[in-house]
C-alpha cells in the first residue's frame, strides 16, 4: 500500500514530461517557422541591398557617361584665385600660368605645378598641388615602380675649357643654337633633351589606406585613408574653404562589380611621370594655341607674341613635324606625332613589357606599322585597326566613343581593377559565349620638358651632397655651430655647397641678370646666392635645376624649356569646336584680326588723305 503514492508522483512526474515535451516541440516548431521567415527577410534584404548597389554603380556609369559626352579627357580648370567685371578674368585652365606651372630650379629634379582638376575617361577628379618629381617608369614590371630620368651630360667643348669665364662663353653659343634650332653649329641634341611628362588614372582595388600617387619633396595627401581624405574633401567644399598647404585632392571611391550580392570597390587615383624622348622634339613640332582668355586676363588684349613669353601660354604637338620651306597646314589625321609620343611610353607594366589585346575576337593593329603588325596595348594608344570593317564601314577605332584626348595602355597588375563581361557569337550555327576580362589604365600629356647642360654642369666644382639625410644635408645650410646659412656674400652664411633641395651651382655670368623671368608666388628660387667652393671662396650662382624659361642670356635672349600641352576637358565640346573654327577664320597666325587688317589703310593711302 505504500508504494500506491509514489506511482502516483511518477505518473504525475511522466505526464508533466510529456506535456514539457510537447511545449518544446511546439515551441521549435515556432522557432522553425520563425527561423523560415528570417532567412526569407535576410534573402529579401539581401537581394534588395545587391539591386540597391547595383543601381549606385550604374548611376555612377551614368555620371561617367555624361561627362564623357560633355567633353573631353583633359584639364577642367584651376584653383579660383580672382574674380572681375568679364568672366574671362578669372581663372579656367590658366591663372597665373598653364595648369599652373612655377619654378622650382632650386631642386634637382622637382618640377613646379598646382592643383588642378581634370577628367580622365569620364571621372572627374581633383588632384593636389602636385609639385612632380623628374622621373619616368622602371624597367622591371614592379607596381608604381619609377626611377630618376638621368640629366643630359654637358658638351666636351664646354668642358674643355680651362677657365670658368671660357666655360660660360662656350655654354651661351649652345643655348644660342638650341634656341635658333641650328643643329649645324652646335649639335645640341643630345644636351637639350626632350622629355614627355604625363598625367595618368587608373582605378586601384586598395580602398583603404591613402596611396601616395607619387613622390613630392614638396607635398603629399594629408589623410592617412580615402574615408579621412573624404571626410575632409567634403568638409573643404561644405564650407567653401580651402587647405592652405594645398594636400587634399579630390579622389573618388565606386562600386567596380557585384559579386554574389556583395559590392566590389575600386579606388581612383592618379600618377605624374615623365618619358625621356628616343629623338630630338623640333620646336617647330609645338604650335602656340591661342586661348583670347588668356590674352584678356590683364584688362586688355595682349599680342601672341607677348603670351608665348609667359607662363599663360599652351601648347599643342602638331599631326607632323612641319618641312622647314613650307607653312604649316593643320590636317585631319587618325595616327600622329602625338600618338608615336605617346606611343613609347608604357603603362603598369613599365618599359620592356609587351601585350597583345584581341579586341574581343578582333586583333587589333597598328595603323603606321606592316599589316601583320600587332599593336602593343601595354603602351598608351588612342588608335587602331581591326583590318575588319564595322557596322558603319570603317576599321580604324579610338579609344572612348568620342574622346579625341584618351590614350589607353592594357596592364596585368592585379592592383588595378579588372572589368569582365560576357560575350556571345554564332559558331557553326551556335552560341559560343566567353568571359572577356581586361586592366586598363588612361593618360593624358601635360608638357614637354627641355633637359638642359645646366643640370650637371659645375664650373666652380662645388660639392654637392648626394644624401637624403638630413644630418648630412644640414652642413649646406647650416654653420658648425648651428647658425642658418642664407646663400648670402660672407663665409658664414654662402651656402657651403649644394644638395637636393638646394641647387645653385650655375655662374650668375651666365645671364644678363638673375631676375625670375615672370615670376610668381609659388616659386621658391632665390635669383642670386653666394655659394663657397672647395677653396672656401664664394662664388655668385643662381639655381640649376629645371625653369619655364631661363633668364635673359647676351645674344640669345630668353630661353623657354617648358611647353605646357595639356589637352582640356571642353575640347570635347561642340560649342569649343564653334570657337576654334571662328578663330582660323577671324584671326590670322598673328592673332591680329583678318577685317582689321582688310579694313585699315596702308601707309600711302594715309599720306594721300593727309595730301588732301
Amino acid at each position: 500500500m505504500a508504494t500506491v503514492p509514489w506511482l502516483l508522483f511518477a505518473c504525475l512526474i511522466l505526464a508533466s514530461t510529456c506535456n514539457a515535451s510537447k511545449r518544446t516541440q511546439d515551441h521549435i516548431q515556432d522557432l522553425l517557422a520563425d527561423n523560415a521567415k528570417l532567412k526569407a527577410a535576410l534573402s529579401s534584404m539581401q537581394k534588395s541591398f545587391s539591386e540597391l548597389s547595383r543601381q549606385v554603380m550604374m548611376q555612377q556609369t551614368f555620371v561617367e557617361e555624361r561627362i564623357r559626352s560633355d567633353g573631353s579627357s583633359g584639364v577642367k580648370q584651376v584653383r579660383h584665385e580672382s574674380n572681375g567685371d568679364r568672366i574671362y578674368f578669372t581663372p579656367d585652365q590658366t591663372s597665373f600660368s598653364a595648369a599652373g606651372i612655377h619654378d622650382h630650379s632650386d631642386y634637382t629634379r622637382l618640377i613646379g605645378m598646382g592643383e588642378l582638376n581634370a577628367v580622365i575617361n569620364g571621372v572627374e577628379f581633383r588632384t593636389r598641388h602636385n609639385d612632380y618629381r623628374l622621373a619616368m617608369p622602371a624597367s622591371h614590371p614592379a607596381f608604381n615602380a619609377q626611377v630618376d630620368i638621368p640629366h643630359p651630360e654637358v658638351p666636351p667643348s664646354v668642358l674643355s675649357k680651362p677657365t670658368v669665364a671660357e666655360q660660360v662663353k662656350e655654354m651661351k653659343l649652345w643655348f644660342k643654337a638650341f634656341k635658333d634650332q641650328d643643329h649645324s653649329v652646335r649639335d645640341y641634341r643630345k644636351y637639350f633633351q626632350p622629355v614627355l611628362c604625363y598625367l595618368e588614372g587608373f582605378w586601384s582595388v586598395d580602398t583603404e589606406t591613402v596611396q601616395e600617387p607619387f613622390p613630392s619633396e614638396r607635398h603629399f595627401i594629408d589623410a592617412k585613408t580615402y574615408a579621412d581624405l573624404h571626410e575632409k574633401v567634403r568638409f573643404m567644399a561644405y564650407a567653401g574653404e580651402k587647405e592652405s598647404l594645398e594636400n587634399y585632392a579630390y579622389l573618388l571611391t565606386t562600386i567596380m562589380r557585384i559579386v554574389n550580392g556583395t559590392p566590389e570597390f575600386a579606388q581612383w587615383n592618379y600618377k605624374i611621370l615623365c618619358h625621356p624622348m628616343k629623338n630630338d622634339l623640333p620646336l617647330s613640332a609645338l604650335e602656340y594655341v591661342d586661348d583670347l582668355s588668356a590674352r584678356m586676363k590683364d584688362g586688355e588684349s595682349d599680342t601672341v607674341e607677348k603670351i608665348k613669353g609667359t607662363r599663360k601660354a599652351r601648347f599643342r604637338i602638331r599631326g607632323k613635324i612641319p618641312k622647314p620651306s613650307t607653312a604649316f597646314e593643320p590636317d585631319a589625321y587618325d595616327w600622329g606625332l602625338l600618338d608615336n609620343l605617346m606611343y613609347e611610353i608604357p603603362g603598369k607594366n613599365n618599359y620592356g613589357a609587351s601585350l597583345m589585346d584581341n579586341g574581343m575576337g578582333q586583333p587589333l593593329y597598328h595603323l603606321q606599322g606592316s599589316k601583320l603588325e600587332k599593336i602593343n596595348t601595354a603602351h598608351y594608344t588612342r588608335a587602331y585597326d581591326t583590318k575588319r570593317q564595322d557596322a558603319t564601314g570603317v576599321s580604324v577605332n579610338l579609344r572612348g566613343y568620342s574622346d579625341p584626348n584618351l590614350f589607353s595602355a592594357q596592364t596585368t597588375h592585379e592592383n588595378i581593377a579588372a572589368m569582365s563581361m560576357t560575350r556571345c557569337d554564332k559558331v557553326s550555327g551556335q552560341d559560343v559565349c566567353r568571359r572577356h576580362t581586361s586592366r586598363y589604365t588612361w593618360a593624358i600629356p601635360l608638357e614637354i620638358i627641355y633637359l638642359t647642360p645646366l643640370l650637371r654642369w659645375n664650373p666652380f666644382n662645388i660639392r654637392h651632397v648626394e644624401s637624403k639625410n638630413w644630418s648630412d644635408m644640414r652642413h649646406v645650410v647650416e654653420t658648425a655651430d648651428g647658425r642658418e646659412r642664407t646663400g648670402g656674400f660672407e663665409p658664414e652664411t654662402a651656402y657651403n655647397g649644394t644638395h637636393e633641395e638646394n641647387f645653385y651651382r650655375t655662374p650668375a655670368s651666365l645671364f644678363v641678370n638673375t631676375d625670375t623671368v615672370n615670376p610668381s608666388a609659388a616659386d621658391s628660387i632665390n635669383a642670386l646666392v653666394g655659394v663657397l667652393d672647395p677653396n672656401s671662396r664664394i662664388q655668385e650662382c643662381t639655381s640649376s635645376g629645371i625653369r619655364v624659361m631661363f633668364p635673359e642670356i647676351e645674344g640669345v635672349g630668353t630661353v623657354r624649356t617648358r611647353y605646357p600641352i595639356m589637352p582640356l576637358h571642353s575640347d570635347g565640346e561642340q560649342t569649343r569646336k564653334e570657337l576654334e573654327a571662328l578663330k582660323d577664320m577671324l584671326l590670322d597666325a598673328n592673332g591680329e584680326f583678318l577685317q582689321r587688317r582688310e579694313f585699315e589703310p596702308d601707309e600711302e593711302e594715309e599720306e594721300e588723305e593727309e595730301e588732301e
